[in-house]
């Protein structure tokens, strides 16, 4: 279960932890400063939780605006729909809206650690065509690694590798 606090921009109040987004309403409804006063505005912090969660948090810029979409997201996504959101958002631009559907972006994520390794596996696979046994002792891999860093790029999310490009 993930764990989040809203800490009060108020200084004469006391922020709260969380976990749904009915807690936060109750919760952020009920208080009040050393005044009386209604607090109304909070930062979002992600305190307690999966690695991922996490990670997606901070590519989202989680706030106010967006913890009820984000709460939901954590329970609904599979892990490898958090990922495309965090390289979309955190990563290629998109923007993190509401009905957010992680399908609708265009991101090409690929279970390698280096473009090193995406290269070989374009290889294994034939998009450069057959490669008779004898040439392959000879391919420079390193040079296809750099030729693909012009469309793919490395990153590290919840403390593993991926090769991705933003189309």
């Amino acid at each position: 279960m993930t764990k989040l606090h809203a800490q009060y921009y108020d200084l004469a109040a006391s922020g709260f932890y969380f976990e749904t987004a009915e807690d936060y309403d109750t919760k952020a409804a009920a208080l009040r400063n050393d005044y009386g006063d209604r607090v109304e505005e909070f930062e979002i912090q992600f305190i307690d939780g999966e690695h991922l969660d996490c990670e997606l948090a901070k590519a989202i810029g989680l706030n106010q605006a967006n913890l009820v979409q984000y709460l939901s997201a954590v329970d609904a996504w599979e892990d490898w729909e958090k990922q495309t959101v965090i390289i979309a958002v955190g990563e290629c631009g998109y923007q993190f809206e509401p009905d957010l559907m992680p399908i609708q972006f265009d991101v090409e994520i690929h279970d390698v650690s280096t473009l090193r390794e995406l290269a070989e596996q374009f290889v294994d696979e034939g998009l450069y065509g057959e490669v008779p046994e004898a040439f392959q002792y000879y391919i420079d891999f390193d040079a296809i690694a750099r030729d693909l860093a012009a469309d793919f790029s490395e990153i590290k999310i919840a403390g593993e590798h991926y090769v991705y490009a933003c189309r």
